[in-house]
């Protein structure tokens, strides 16, 4: 037996084996070994005997160290005193207990090594499978471990996890016993059992960016006030902001469209980006990415991520969180990324481990091949419904089999991409060789490859398709042979209610008749053909149910793939060689990931005809997919307004909530850029491919859909010649010099904010108001009022939309009061940096459905005192100032959507002290939780309705008042003021969340622990 086995296995095994190790787990780290805590007080339990640490931490040393490029190496100078505080309050273990594990990397070739990493199979476990000594597996079954030896193997995403715990060990934070639950996932798993996690990285865009940043300088203000350094408050791991998702598609149609919608998005945004590049100044270890760049997931994927990270001479797996629910796009290049909300994010740039409860892991076994003329997105849309069947929330689905090697690394990601639609916390590829080929053609250095390969293949986290796959276990398996996915889309109201392109028309009609619902319009019959007669600048134009005004390529999705997005130019050429057009007034724009995406689409020579037809390039951002689809013609949206036509808007995005893309398209549809392009030359989605034209050719001939759709090895040939690594090398060395624009924002060089009172974008919040150093404790909920009564699948585009601000909302009341004018008013997704306009903003969507309203539409609420019909933000202030506590009633899945911080923030403002519903989006309740909001769940087989809750009553939760009497997801007793009595299970799952809870939030709680620094 190895030296270390003995030591290591006591160490490491417990469930079936516990006895083994049961001297060992009764000794607990000595008071007098104990550091100043920064985390919440756990209850007690065991853990090995620290060891000391021969080496630091890569987290305590390197802090600035960024692995590509020399604008992530150019870390800002500090005060010795900040300095040393960060060395104590860095992140990782500076005495670390597998110190002994500790390998050298060395390169292939020989000379110096890589570096050191942790090495997992030194660990000699046999639950990872990394054993073969006949002596030691005698020593395993002795123990009684029944698992079957050399088949019980970790998943690759778990390791990550391991990984991560071993290297941050230092019996405070980490503890071997957070190692040994991760080691023992098979057992433990299935007991939601909590574990601590430190992200390598942070990841964040400018919508919920902002937000972040005004918590970061708002929280540097409170620590000022409390008497504290507020230096103290600067990341701990590198943070990457890409400004993505600010332009909006005001121009389309038009060569200039892209420099013009960026100069209105610098008008709009003057204020927002002068504060994100004092940011930039002001904090050091961060990376702004400037307005024009890209997408936020697509730059990640292509330039900021690193596979593997080496950190003052450590080597780990790169892990990401970021404040962008489509975080999970990274999963298919290898990386462990998914969203987080912004207070989350915050606690871990400044060193808080994440407290996570460990995930089941869905096997998802992919095999055979594409069939020709078949899209990734086609295949992502697939797996969305298998898996939101199969049901996945708070899980990591991990891919694997021979299919898996038929998948490009942008096919992968596309499927990654779509994790929070099929409700997976990721959707996760291991490393292979397509993803080592991905990493040379987007300009990764050979030396860097080399060390990824090395790194992961020692570390077994490499899969080799050459060589025979061992088996692993997971929580639940799925199979999908990739010869039976087929052409579709997904819509009309949600990503995960697919149509096969051969049932569209049939599925269209049954929208048309079905009652109001997600699959529903409720259009009488003799409505239904209806036909809307306007004039589009002087041109005869008319619309239908069903026609489409707004065809849009756009979305990190689908624009960081080059098959699909030069599928789509190919698409366009076949048309415009037939003489097709696009109707005028449908409004049709091109919106890319990254600069890569111009450049392969003119070396192709394929840009022109989409341009042809009206997929002009309108600017690098996010754009239709989340909203900022721009006004439609005013004839256009009056055609549609005064004769009630259900529009419909096509793009190739991955949300198609109502009232998400556009306030005037009901039917929304998720397709492939390909699919865009044909709708879009269709003009309706009450078309049958199959059977139907798609217009008439120059010659006066027919032309079908087959006529226009390019095989397989069409695009295969054009991808060969047209996407080369010299695009990514020239792109991204030149993507941090900004703009002229960007680089004529002057902004203060304080370490202090300066907030400007009449700023309406940049406000400085109230959640430290008043705050002292002592926790408020647990508060009581007490004939609370419900504000809101919801039925299923509500959203955070439901509870704070991220697109345009209604003329007669509060948020635009508002506005109008400080001398804003409406075509100023920009969106709520660029505004939420000011906390007064977020607050009216919360609940505004303008398709919200509230059971209170019995059937009408739109953001009000009854005040149930006085049976007034209010906006809910003038609801919600009425309850405020009289004195009462408010509620929410809701269905399942509560809080689905983006990951969006405001969607907590704003009702935490709003005054809502419970949230009650039958199930929540993971990320969602932990965005609750952290805003200090109470997250119940109705019993199995309960929810308002059954229980005769109309929401007229008033409730009060009977928690206990001292935080140490509450345990995570204990039972809570509800009554109402009319003699209801019901038990809810309550969703603070974590004592990490418990001590947020104590401390009136998550901003409080790390604000303080600072601040005692």
């Amino acid at each position: 037996m190895p030296p270390l086995t003995s030591s290591l296995l006591s160490r490491s095994t417990t469930g079936s084996s516990a006895r083994a190790v049961s001297a060992a787990a009764a000794i607990s780290r000595p008071a007098s070994d104990a550091a100043p805590s920064s985390a919440p007080p756990r209850r007690p339990r065991s853990s090995p005997t620290p060891r000391p640490a021969a080496t630091a931490s890569p987290f305590a040393s390197g802090l600035a160290g960024r692995l590509f490029g020399g604008h992530r190496a150019a870390a800002r100078s500090a005060s010795s005193a900040a300095a040393v505080f960060e060395r104590r309050f860095a992140s990782a273990a500076t005495r670390n207990s597998y110190n002994e594990i500790l390998t050298g990397l060395g390169r292939p070739g020989g000379g110096e090594e890589f570096g050191k990493y942790y090495s997992l199979p030194a660990l000699s476990d046999p639950r990872i499978g990394e054993f073969a000594a006949t002596i030691l597996c005698a020593i395993v079954l002795s123990f009684g471990v029944t698992s079957s030896i050399g088949n019980n193997r970790l998943p690759y995403s778990i390791r990550i996890l391991l990984e991560s715990a071993i290297r941050n060990c230092d019996e405070f934070q980490v503890t071997g016993n957070d190692v040994e639950k991760i080691l023992d996932w098979e057992n433990s798993a299935p007991k939601l059992v909590e574990i601590p996690f430190k992200p390598a990285r942070v990841l964040l865009q400018d919508f919920t960016g902002v937000p972040a940043v005004v918590d970061l300088a708002c929280m540097r203000d409170a620590v000022s006030k409390l008497g504290s350094d507020p230096n103290k408050i600067n990341p701990l791991v590198p943070v990457d902001l890409v400004i993505d998702h600010s332009v909006q598609v005001d121009v389309a149609r038009s060569q200039n469209a892209v420099q013009a919608n960026m100069e209105l998005e610098f008008q709009r945004n003057k204020e927002r980006f002068g504060f994100l590049k004092w940011g930039s100044s002001a904090f050091r270890n961060m990376l702004v990415v400037p307005p024009g760049s890209g997408i936020v997931h697509q730059v990640n994927l292509e330039y900021l991520a690193r596979v593997v990270f080496n950190n003052g001479g450590i080597l780990y797996p790169d892990s990401v969180v970021g404040t962008d629910s489509h975080t999970t796009m990274i999963d298919g290049l290898g990386v462990a990324g998914w969203g987080v909300g912004g207070i989350e994010a915050e606690a871990a740039m400044l060193g808080q481990p994440m407290s996570m409860v460990l995930p089941g892991v869905v096997g998802f076994k992919l095999s055979g091949k594409l069939r020709n003329g078949v899209t990734a997105t086609d295949l992502v849309l697939t797996v969305t419904q298998m898996l939101r069947k199969h049901g996945v929330v708070g899980k990591f689905v991990e891919f694997y089999g021979q299919g898996m090697s038929e998948l490009s690394l942008a096919d992968r990601a596309t499927i990654a991409n779509m994790s929070p639609e099929y409700g997976a916390t990721m959707g996760f590829f291991p490393v292979d060789g397509k993803t080592l080929d991905y990493l040379k053609l987007t300009g990764r250095s050979d030396d860097t490859v080399a060390m990824v390969e090395s790194y992961l293949r020692a570390n077994r986290m490499f899969v080799d398709h050459n060589q025979v796959e061992a088996e692993r276990v997971y929580s639940s398996y799925l199979e999908l042979n990739l010869e039976e996915v087929v052409p579709c889309l997904s819509g009309p109201k949600r990503p995960h209610d697919r149509v096969t392109l051969k049932n569209m028309k049939s599925d269209w009609l049954s929208c048309l008749d079905s009652d109001v619902g997600f699959k529903g319009f409720a259009v009488p019959k003799e409505s239904q053909g209806k036909v809307a007669e306007f004039s589009f600048h002087g041109t005869p134009a008319k619309l239908k149910h069903g026609d489409v005004v707004i065809a849009a390529i756009t979305s990190c999705t689908n624009t960081s793939n080059p098959n699909v997005m030069l599928g789509a130019a190919l698409v366009a050429k076949k048309a415009c060689e037939l003489g097709l057009e696009v109707k005028p007034w449908i409004k049709t724009s091109l919106a890319p990931g990254s600069g890569v995406v111009k450049k392969y689409l003119d070396k192709s020579g394929l840009q022109k005809y989409l341009d042809q037809l009206g997929f002009h390039i309108v600017g690098y951002g996010c754009t239709t997919c989340i909203g900022n689809s721009g006004e439609l013609d005013e004839s256009v949206s009056a055609a549609i307004s005064e004769n009630d036509i259900v529009a419909a808007a096509v793009l190739s995005g991955n949300r198609n909530f109502e009232g998400r893309v556009h306030p005037l398209t009901r039917a929304n549809y998720l397709a492939s850029p390909p699919l865009v392009v044909a709708y879009a030359l269709a003009g309706t989605v009450n078309i049958d491919f199959e059977k139907e034209p798609i217009g008439i050719s120059k010659d006066g001939k027919e032309v079908y859909f087959r006529d226009v759709w390019p095989s397989t090895e069409e695009i295969a040939e054009v991808v060969k010649s047209s996407v080369l690594p010299d695009m990514f090398k020239s792109t991204y060395e030149a993507i941090t010099k900004g703009n002229p624009m960007w680089n004529e924002l002057s902004v203060s060089t304080s370490t202090l904010y300066p907030w400007d009172s009449s700023s309406t974008y940049i406000h400085e919040p109230p959640y430290f108001k008043d705050m002292t150093m002592t926790p408020p404790g647990p508060r009581p909920v007490k004939d609370a009022y419900c504000l809101l009564n919801f039925g299923d699948s509500i959203t955070t585009d439901h509870i704070s939309p991220a697109g345009s601000i209604h003329p007669d909302s509060p948020a635009a009341k508002y506005l109008k009061d400080r001398g804003v004018e409406r075509k100023d008013f920009n969106s709520y997704g660029s505004r939420r940096g000011n906390d007064e306009i977020m607050a009216r903003g919360t609940f505004a969507n303008i398709r919200l459905v509230n059971k209170f309203l019995k059937g009408e539409v739109g953001p009000k609420t009854i005040h149930v005192p006085s049976g007034e019909k209010l906006a809910v933000f003038d609801a919600a202030m009425k309850y405020k100032n009289e004195g009462h506590d408010t509620i929410i009633l809701a269905g399942a899945e509560y809080g689905s959507g983006s990951s969006r911080d405001w969607a907590a923030k704003g009702p935490m403002l709003q005054g809502v002290k419970a949230v009650i519903a039958k199930s929540f989006e993971r990320i969602h309740r932990s965005n609750l939780a952290g805003m200090g909001i109470i997250p119940l769940c109705f019993k199995a087989g309960e929810d308002a309705d059954t229980l005769g809750l109309t929401g007229h009553e008033r409730y009060t939760i009977h928690l206990p008042t001292n935080v140490s009497d509450i345990k995570p997801g204990q039972d809570v007793t509800v009554t109402t003021d009319n003699g209801k009595k019901f038990t809810c299970t309550l969703r603070f799952d974590t004592e990490v969340e418990l001590a947020y809870y104590d401390h009136g939030g998550i901003l409080p709680y790390v604000t303080r622990k600072i601040a005692e620094q």
